[in-house]
């Protein structure tokens, strides 16, 4: 990745234990890692983590690696595995040589469970899940001894060899840790480090029947990498002890520290995979890319910058307490990246046809439209003007109130790049509708301005009937209406009005021109970008987010929307 690319980090505790361990000695480099599991599509709070971890290796000279956590081969699947490995790329980041797999240390992980089991420190349990879970106690009760947790060496060892050859059915037994069924801390009550699992696991096919647990493999994966930092979510740190008693029961070839930060939550928005994967299966959502999801890939598919992302990441910073982020924050991270870059055009997402009388028919003549106001290097381009054009619906009132400034009957506008016209009547249709407006220009005001010096208070975009090109517009919402959404009764609160579909829309030719994937400002409308399901004979825009900003405003204290 650039480095110009990436914003500059803000301190936090993270950094501070960093500083401190190379400062001591105790580190010589930094090694991270980001370690997804591959049942879904990565989403806004991987990339919290992606970010930090892959961020820190680059800010200390160190590295990071993608490690694939595969150890539940009933939920994983290669499409995932691609879909991630995408992401990371997407938002700017390499892990060089060091893409790794947790199926990559299998036979070690094994190894690792027998030299437990010699030390008296493992056992197989033959007892079910139910049973387990039943005598493991509760927070205020310890649990109770499994009948079996005093087998000898040589039969565990002996069940532990048939279990991985494949001689039990799946939940008949379990390898567990021998540690302390009384611990104040329940994930050190005789935790199971493998279970029986007969399932086609996308790397190894089905040369395991056994499978290790998140917390056996995940430890012992860092220190065979040689990781120095394992950072984490908050939810992982009561299982830190259990992290910290594997590696020192265990002859690993190095010493990595797990540290915990607050995971992201925003708000209208649910960062769970198990709700994403719902969401999906259910068919609340077009897929993992649907653009009212959170996943990265859908964040792409609306046009969201990946620079905006790691600009949002970098705002919210790095802390140990949970807590909730305003959307409106995220969206104006994406707003103020696309402003500074996103070339402008012109669309109307509901026409009106406007009829210059006084324009002579089947005449035409070209304007100048600058691309971007703020950079000049991006250039302009020459958009038709005609005796026939489109303007948005919302842009005329027959019976405006007191702050309507836009077209009505007698009132003059500015049409953006071309001349002041005024409005001289409103043609209807049977049901009363207006459907077109007759107008008059005035020719001396080519280019906006008038030469005697009178003013306007409007100014409106439009697009030339001659060459206005049809298409599709999606008009995207937040997913959920509720700004703390139930994980656990999401599909309630599911918000009908997130997708508004726009036909018959209008743009302007350089938009069917422009195959560019990224982001534009449709003038007045927001941030648009073409949808994966374009063709040139079908155009479909999603938008990315809209002109309106309520954050700023809140950001500095004022509480009001932005007009």
């Amino acid at each position: 990745m650039n480095d110009e690319s990436v914003p500059a980090a803000g301190r936090d505790f993270i950094r501070d234990i960093i500083d401190a361990d190379l400062a001591s000695g105790r580190n010589t480099s930094v090694v991270t890692r980001f370690p997804p599991e591959p049942n879904g599509y990565l989403h806004l709070g991987h990339a919290k983590s992606i970010c930090l971890n892959f961020g820190l290796a680059q800010e200390f000279g160190g590295r990071c690696h993608l490690r694939f956590d595969d150890t539940n081969p009933t939920k994983e699947e290669q499409e995932y595995i691609d879909a991630i490995q995408r992401d990371v790329h997407w938002l700017g980041f390499d892990w060089g040589t060091h893409l790794h797999y947790a199926s990559d240390y299998f036979e070690q992980l094994y190894a690792w469970a027998q030299h437990l089991i010699r030390s008296g420190k493992a056992y197989v349990d033959d007892q079910s899940q139910d049973e387990i879970r039943l005598t493991r106690g509760t927070l205020t009760e310890p649990g109770k001894n499994s009948p079996f947790r005093e087998r000898t060496v040589e039969e565990n060892l002996d069940l532990f060899a048939r279990m991985r050859a494949g001689e039990f059915p799946n939940g008949a037994r379990v390898l567990r840790a021998k540690i302390d069924m009384a611990s104040g801390n329940i994930n050190l009550r005789d935790p199971v480090l493998y279970r029986i699992l007969h399932a086609h696991h996308p790397r190894t096919g089905n040369a395991w029947n056994i499978y290790p647990s998140y917390d056996f493999a995940h430890g012992q994966s860092d220190a065979i990498e040689h990781i120095t930092h394992s950072i984490c979510t908050l939810e992982f740190e009561d299982h830190r002890p259990l992290y910290d008693w594997c590696l020192d029961n265990l002859p690993v070839p190095s010493r990595p520290r797990q540290y915990e930060f607050a995971r992201l939550n925003v708000t209208h928005t649910l960062l769970s995979k198990r709700v994403l994967t719902e969401l999906v299966r259910g068919g609340h959502v077009s897929g993992w890319d649907d653009p009212r999801m959170p996943t990265l890939a859908g964040l792409q598919r609306r046009g969201v910058p990946a620079a905006a992302v790691r600009e949002f990441v970098k705002r919210i910073g790095v802390a140990k307490a949970n807590s909730t982020v305003d959307i409106g924050m995220f969206e104006f991270a994406i707003r103020e990246t696309l402003n500074r870059t996103a070339p402008r055009r012109m669309a109307v997402l509901r026409p009106l046809k406007v009829v210059i009388e006084n324009y002579p028919d089947g005449q035409s003549e070209e304007l100048d439209a600058v691309n971007h106001p703020d950079d000049p290097s991006q250039g302009s381009r020459r958009i038709r003007f005609g005796r026939e054009l489109y303007i948005e619906g919302d842009d005329f009132m027959e019976n405006p109130p007191k702050k309507f400034f836009r077209l009505a009957p007698g009132r003059e506008v500015r049409l953006r790049y071309g001349y002041f016209i005024t409005c001289r009547e409103a043609v209807k249709n049977a049901a009363g509708e207006v459907v077109e407006l007759r107008c008059t220009y005035d020719p001396a005001t080519r280019g906006g301005n008038a030469p005697d010096g009178r003013k306007v208070k409007a100014t409106i975009h439009w697009v030339a009937a001659a060459d206005a090109v049809p298409a599709e517009v999606r008009i995207y919402d937040h997913l959920f209406t509720a700004p703390a959404p139930d994980a656990g009764n999401f599909a309630a609160q599911i918000n009908p009005q997130s997708l508004e579909t726009l036909v018959g829309c209008m743009v302007e030719p350089a938009l069917a021109k422009d195959n560019a994937e990224g982001a534009v400002q449709f003038e007045r409308q927001g941030y648009f970008c073409r949808d994966p399901e374009s063709t040139p004979g079908k155009l479909v825009f999603n938008r990315t987010v809209g002109l309106r900003d309520t954050w700023a405003k809140v950001a500095a204290g004022e509480g009001a929307a932005a007009s």
